[in-house]
């Protein structure tokens, strides 16, 4: 009775305003690698807002909490001059902002941090169970627009004169649910257009968009600073609400919602050793009659547990560094000169952009090896080093400080951004699901909801640490990051044996295939 036709008109109805509108503008229906191409573009764009919205707390806590030296470095990025600041507001140059100006003002702001963090990796649990099972699409859009509502009224405590510290305790905290929305629903998106065929290249790639939006919160934040430190947030605010409309406009959850069909390079793609992939990792003809995977069932997939552990630890130095390498600096005298909050904002970004090339180069190694755990455990082990020589020698100039901090970032944000992205997209369409595309969400919420309870413990720790010594506050890092690495030998092991047994059969097939030869 109609049948055949019924799926056309359902999926017609769920395609997103802006798919269609884009199709009635070229008169024809958008390709496979078109709909990827915009999957990847909305995304990025999403959770670059996300962390853009999230970096404004390390900007301006310097302003909030002022306690360096009023000498200033102005710094420019690409270049340096020692010119005279130009004249600030009172509040910028004294007192600071009650109640974070006190004696206890650097803990207040830990606080605050943890908080936020805290609600965020409670929610992250959530949000995996439910994007698993919602318009992903819609879900996406309700979090960013409450996000960009949150951050703003952070900031209208600079206009309305408040000096609560249970105001902006709890403004944070219903930021930091809204914000457990993003991760979850993005990669969960783009595992559901692309296979495993240099899934860890085109992650790594696209999860600069952590890195791009912690550039982009620190240069808006700091450039705001001056005309009042409620702007730096109010306007990442509205920049994440926008691109929310833009997700609910633009945003194809999946090939079914789009009536878009896998093309052959998707429908061949690698398979993993071991794994025995012979079908698209998402099968599209089961979606509507898939179960969402469960919270306990999903620990149980194999890699799950030993990855979120040692991402506790990879984001626990992390987010240490972006909350409180902006306070580090301006605290830290490079050169005998110490940065204003503006400087150390736009030098901080070198970090994130360190980053970008670690999340790349980390993907790809992984991608050539076939070997996840191996290359972010090498990246940690790295980390140790980067770590020690930054505390140590950051401070004798300007210009070991910027290479320092670039090799720090891209050791430190490399094995992050793999475990994130390419390794929970791994998971959640692991061989034990038998093509089950329902779990993503639900693996990459476990996954980066576990490390987002160390990066709340890290910001929090640093926050009473630095009050004494901020090479304790480094030598916590350094621990955490050889942690991190010991986490994943047993995967490691796993590894190099399955790496060992796959060598020694390709020379037994081909001592085999040149036998009959010599006989002849």
């Amino acid at each position: 009775m109609g049948s055949s036709s019924e799926p056309t008109r359902e999926s017609n109805y769920s395609k997103p305003y802006g798919i269609r509108f884009l199709e009635y503008i070229k008169g024809t229906t958008l390709s496979y690698k078109t709909h990827q191409a915009i999957v990847l573009i909305v995304t990025f764009l999403a959770y670059a807002s996300y962390h853009a919205t999230r970096k404004t707390t390390s900007i301006v806590k310097s302003t909030l909490d002022p306690q360096s030296s009023n000498v200033g470095l102005n710094f420019i990025p690409w270049r340096t001059s020692y010119i005279q600041e130009p004249a600030k507001l009172s509040w910028m140059l004294g007192d600071g902002w009650a109640p974070f100006n006190g004696t206890d003002g650097t803990a207040l702001l830990g606080e605050l941090d943890v908080a936020f963090l805290a609600v965020y990796a409670f929610g992250m649990y959530f949000s995996g169970q439910l994007g698993d099972r919602l318009d992903l699409r819609i879900f996406l859009t309700v979090g960013m627009v409450g996000t960009g509502l949150f951050t703003s009224l952070f900031g209208v405590g600079y206009w309305g004169n408040i000096h609560s510290f249970w105001y902006f305790l709890v403004i944070q905290m219903i930021a930091g649910l809204f914000q457990s929305t993003g991760w979850p629903s993005v990669v969960a998106v783009v595992g559901n257009w692309f296979g495993k065929s240099k899934r860890g290249l085109i992650m790594g790639i696209w999860n600069a968009h952590t890195s791009i939006g912690n550039i982009t919160g620190s240069l808006i934040a700091s450039a705001l600073l001056s005309y009042g430190w409620g702007w730096s947030f109010v306007v990442p605010g509205l920049m994440i609400a926008f691109i929310g409309l833009v997700v609910f406009l633009f945003l194809p959850v999946n090939p079914e919602t789009v009536g878009a069909d896998k093309e052959t390079d998707e429908l061949h793609s690698p398979k993993k050793i071991g794994e025995g992939v012979e079908e698209p990792l998402l099968k599209s003809g089961t979606v509507v009659k898939e179960k969402a995977v469960g919270f306990i069932e999903a620990w149980k997939i194999p890699g799950v547990a030993p990855f979120a552990l040692c991402l506790f630890f990879a984001k626990l130095v992390a987010y240490t560094f972006l909350y409180w390498l902006p306070f580090y600096i301006t605290h830290t005298a490079i050169d005998g000169k110490y940065l204003s909050s503006t400087a150390a904002g736009n030098l901080s970004t070198l970090f994130d952009v360190g980053g970008v090339l670690g999340g790349i180069l980390a993907g790809h190694i992984s991608d050539r090896l076939g070997a996840r755990a191996i290359t972010a455990a090498s990246f940690m082990y790295c980390a140790i080093p980067a770590l020690f020589f930054y505390r140590s020698y950051g401070h004798v100039s300007l210009t070991i400080n910027i290479v320092l901090m670039f090799i720090t970032g891209m050791f430190v944000n490399g094995p992050y951004a793999l475990i994130t992205t390419a390794v929970s997209a791994d998971l959640g369409t692991h061989s034990s699901l038998e093509g089950n595309s329902r779990a993503l969400a639900t693996v990459t919420a476990i996954i980066d909801g576990t490390g987002s309870v160390g990066a709340a413990i890290g910001p929090l720790l640093t926050g009473y640490i630095s009050s004494t010594s901020w090479s304790a506050v480094f030598t916590m890092l350094m621990a955490a990051a050889l942690i991190a690495g010991l986490l994943l030998t047993r995967l490691v092991v796993a590894e190099v044996a399955a790496k060992i047994e796959e060598s020694r059969s390709q020379g037994g097939s081909a001592s085999r295939s040149s036998a009959p030869a010599l006989e002849v």
